[in-house]
């Protein structure tokens, strides 16, 4: 019998193999292992009328992931519901209004909620200053189950995080000013009351820190950065306290930690923020929370920028997280909106954990060509590694198009296709909503074949993702618009990934970083330009062998570097970046 099942297997394995040479074009159905920040969920659109007077759109921030009964569950602002997942790839949406008649507002339903666990009961609170928000109770959140647990929660707080701690105590932190610290207070777990005041946790520190300077470029000249969004993370019997800062619509928006022996109090910052993204097509990794999956890795979740449309127009993303040997905390944002892998079984160390799947970018900034141009809105946006800009066709209809040159024949593992929003109508959470569209591949530009044919869709992806089950040969990409929920076809990244079969980068040379007395919170970089070479990763910390900050430099050679803790050294190394792959990394510079 055993033998006759082995046959049969072998059998089937050949069926496969001769079904792929035969039909080249069709993908056939394989468990997906990969995907790609921002995460491809059903974001809602913008629920207040003034925040879309340049044009309605997409909108959500300060996400919190909890691993609840072995199912992950996503909350974040003004969904009208929330997300659950068995294996954080397909998020499966959960319609939900938390509002009681008596919380006053219209639009913030949810907004930077709180999400803690008590024993086996979920708890889901969002932020309040002027009524008084009910904290709702869950056992069975994955069937819709709620009810009151509170029906006024008495203090509230804007920002709010639950925290529950080993030996059962319950703690809420919660802030969001530029001229307030963030707080935390210890709650009566079964009543929900205050157990004495609250207490002063952190304040942002801008004169030392360079990162949490207000501003773009962290240049503060107008305004005193902003703290907010607090997370609670207890590992090795040291809390971990985080926040965002230093504005919700800057690329340096992130997530700092301060670290202690007491869950309110005594804390100390980490130097460099934990989450940090200043670079590349998906900027920000503010505002968020760190969680573990059911193998026990570390996951840090987070808020990334559009902030084109409106400030608050912002997406999510998920990034590889942990804690380094000496119980330095940690997040892995490099290639962080590239294909990830998600891990099949423990990946701890005391090594940075990185999840990228090794897949490069095929298409930065190489030929375009489209069916129609709607104004200013013109091809290359599509492939300029910047979700701000895009491309837009002059309509909605089916056949309108767009093609991407790769240079030459590449092998194409995973396709990203990011829609934009031009003209949209719809506000707050529409559901029944799709995209339909064909994808195909060419070695000529003449003879296509089908990549994926998603003209039976019936979901919404409005960054969609698709990790092909063989890679495939190709040197032509182009996207077929069959129907658009709502607005014009219009596409900020046509993303190709893979391997261009060609020769990496070479090594960077002369890295020269330019620290002064005056300023030491900010430093001048430069290295002599790599000609085969797009893109490059710097890396940098407080020790030589802690580089756990990257941040993604695309097309020039220099940088003003404004992020380090003046009171440290700082450490340095550089990789240069193709459609092949990655250099060498260049032996750690230090700058005192």
């Amino acid at each position: 019998m055993i033998m006759k099942v082995a046959i049969l297997k072998s059998y089937f394995a050949v069926v496969l193999a001769i079904v792929a040479c035969v039909y080249p074009g069709k993908q056939l159905k394989a468990q997906q292992k990969t995907f790609c920040n921002p995460i491809n969920i059903d974001y809602g659109y913008t629920p207040i009328p003034n925040f879309s007077e340049w044009g309605k759109h997409r909108a959500t921030a300060d996400p919190v992931i909890v691993n609840y009964k072995n199912t992950f569950y996503l909350f974040s602002t003004n969904q009208w519901g929330y997300w659950w997942s068995d294996d954080m790839l397909k998020w499966n949406f959960v319609s939900r209004k938390f509002l009681r008649p008596w919380n006053g507002g219209v639009y913030d339903e949810l907004c930077a909620p709180a999400v803690g666990i008590i024993g086996d009961t979920m708890l889901v609170f969002g932020s309040t200053y002027t009524s008084k928000f009910s904290i709702w109770m869950s056992t069975n959140p994955k069937a819709n189950e709620w009810k009151p647990l509170v029906d006024s929660f008495d203090i509230g707080g804007w920002d709010p995080a639950f925290f529950t701690d080993d030996d059962g105590r319950f703690y809420m932190y919660n802030g969001s000013s530029n001229r307030y610290p963030l707080y935390g207070i210890e709650l009566n777990r079964k009543t929900m009351q205050p157990i004495g005041t609250r207490k002063e946790m952190y304040l942002l520190e801008q004169d030392r820190y360079g990162w949490q300077r207000f501003g773009e470029n962290m240049d503060n000249t107008f305004l005193d950065p902003f703290i907010e969004g607090a997370w609670m993370t207890k590992h090795n019997g040291k809390y971990y306290l985080q926040y965002g800062a230093p504005g919700t619509e800057f690329s340096g928006y992130g997530d700092g930690v301060v670290v202690g022996d007491n869950p309110l109090g005594g804390f100390s910052a980490q130097s460099d923020p934990l989450s940090f993204k200043p670079g590349g097509f998906s900027r920000g990794a503010g505002h968020g929370a760190t969680f573990q999956d059911n193998a026990k890795n570390w996951w840090h979740v987070s808020t990334s920028i559009v902030c084109v449309k409106n400030t608050f127009e912002r997406r999510i993303g998920i990034w590889p997280a942990g804690f380094d040997k000496d119980d330095l905390m940690y997040c892995n944002t490099a290639f962080g909106d590239y294909p990830q892998k998600l891990p099949q079984g423990p990946e701890q160390g005391s090594n940075m954990r990185s999840t990228f799947a090794g897949w490069y970018l095929l298409n930065y900034k190489k030929p375009v060509t489209v069916s129609s141009t709607l104004g200013s809105y013109v091809a290359n946006n599509a492939v300029d590694e910047s979700i701000k800009t895009y491309w837009s066709a002059a309509s909605a209809d089916k056949g309108e198009w767009i093609q991407t040159d790769l240079g030459n024949l590449s092998t194409v593992h995973a396709i990203q296709v990011n829609y934009a929003d031009q003209d949209a109508e719809f506000m707050g959470k529409s559901m029944g909503v799709f995209h339909q569209y064909k994808l195909y591949y060419s070695s000529d530009g003449k003879k296509w074949t089908v990549l994926a044919d998603k003209s039976n869709n019936k979901t919404d992806v409005p960054h969609d993702y698709i990790e092909l089950s063989t890679p495939v040969q190709a040197r032509f990409i182009r996207l077929e618009n069959i129907h658009m929920p709502t607005g014009k076809f219009a596409i900020s990244g046509l993303r190709v990934f893979g391997n261009g079969n060609g020769k990496k980068p070479d090594a960077v040379q002369n890295l020269i970083v330019l620290r002064t007395e005056k300023d030491k919170r900010s430093a001048y970089i430069k290295w002599r330009p790599v000609d085969n070479a797009f893109a490059y990763n710097l890396y940098y910390g407080t020790a030589p062998d802690k580089l756990y900050s990257c941040i993604m430099i695309h097309d020039v050679n220099e940088y003003w570097f404004k992020a380090m803790d003046k009171n440290k050294a700082y450490y340095f190394s550089m990789e240069a970046i193709n459609e092949n792959g990655v250099s060498a990394k260049t032996s750690v510079s230090k700058a005192d």
